[in-house]
């Protein structure tokens, strides 16, 4: 699969940036605007039978991208975590092509909901005293 159809020209696709609600933006349909998107050289992770497929960066987890939001097998259930931002794309043959409305709608509400969140470092707390007593008198 690739980007960039004969007929070049803007694709809409659902960009999910770590943190960030997802966003419908229309994209020129080129493969140096698609790595520009996703920070690096695209890989298709993913695609379904009703003709999408999930793009994001190759090399997201080595390059230690931020954790974005879960990957899903066929049966709903999180298997892996794509970091880095990503987009779902449309597929046509062997291009990729926009995504309806109602495709948007969904896969913005669903992906919405399963935002990875990192832990904030917790402040380190004092140790306590021998004896067990952490206050002083």
């Amino acid at each position: 699969m690739r980007g960039g159809s004969v007929m070049s020209g803007k694709i809409r696709v659902l960009v999910a940036e770590p943190g960030k609600p997802c966003q419908a933006r229309e994209v020129e349909d080129e493969l140096k605007a698609l790595q520009a998107l996703v920070g690096g050289s695209i890989e298709v992770v993913t695609s379904s039978a009703e003709d999408i497929a999930i793009v994001c960066n190759e090399e997201g987890k080595l390059c230690g991208l931020p954790p974005n939001r879960p990957l899903l097998g066929p049966s709903g259930q999180p298997y892996d975590i794509l970091c880095g931002t990503f987009f779902i794309t449309g597929v046509q043959g062997e291009s990729f092509a926009s995504l309806t409305d109602e495709q948007i709608g969904r896969f913005s509400s669903m992906y919405d909901g399963m935002m990875l969140r990192t832990a904030e470092p917790q402040e380190k707390r004092p140790e306590k005293k021998k004896g067990g007593v952490d206050h002083e008198r």
